[in-house]
């Protein structure tokens, strides 16, 4: 989509994210390798009881899931910038649910314009787990 038919409140719906042991644990291991998110006997004594996701992969099955209905397409030039919130743990067999709202949308020159999206994600109890602010460079429709 161009710039030019972006709108800021324009919101979509992202299919459901599942968080899965294996490639949560595999994520871990390459990632971000603590025993908070790999050793199940030490996530045990922590008050989490239990592993945690890692926060990035957290936003990275989201993020997938929001690629397949991503509102820029073949008019997306950049990425600019990402800021992630983690409110809430997120768990093994989690199930995100999300929705993408363009936040700000600013042109910068006659080629293209700064878009804001912010995701909000939350787990299958209907708690806020992370935010997203993500700004892309878009194309603006060239009129001859």
């Amino acid at each position: 989509m161009y710039f030019d038919d972006i709108k800021v409140g324009m919101k979509t719906e992202i299919a459901p994210a599942h968080i899965e042991k294996k490639k949560m644990i595999d994520f871990a291991l390459d990632y971000d390798n603590i025993p908070l998110h790999t050793d199940e006997e030490y996530a045990k004594s922590t008050p989490f009881g239990k592993l945690l996701a890692p926060g990035v992969m957290s936003f990275l099955v989201v993020w997938a899931k929001y690629l397949e209905v991503d509102f820029f397409g073949e008019e997306l030039l950049a990425g600019k910038s990402t800021k992630i919130e983690w409110h809430k743990p997120v768990f093994a067999d989690d199930v995100l649910t999300a929705s993408a709202e363009v936040t700000k949308a600013v042109q910068r020159n006659p080629k293209n314009g700064l878009v804001e999206i912010t995701i909000e994600a939350y787990n299958q109890h209907g708690e806020l787990v992370l935010t997203n602010v993500t700004e892309a460079i878009v194309k603006c429709r060239i009129n001859s």
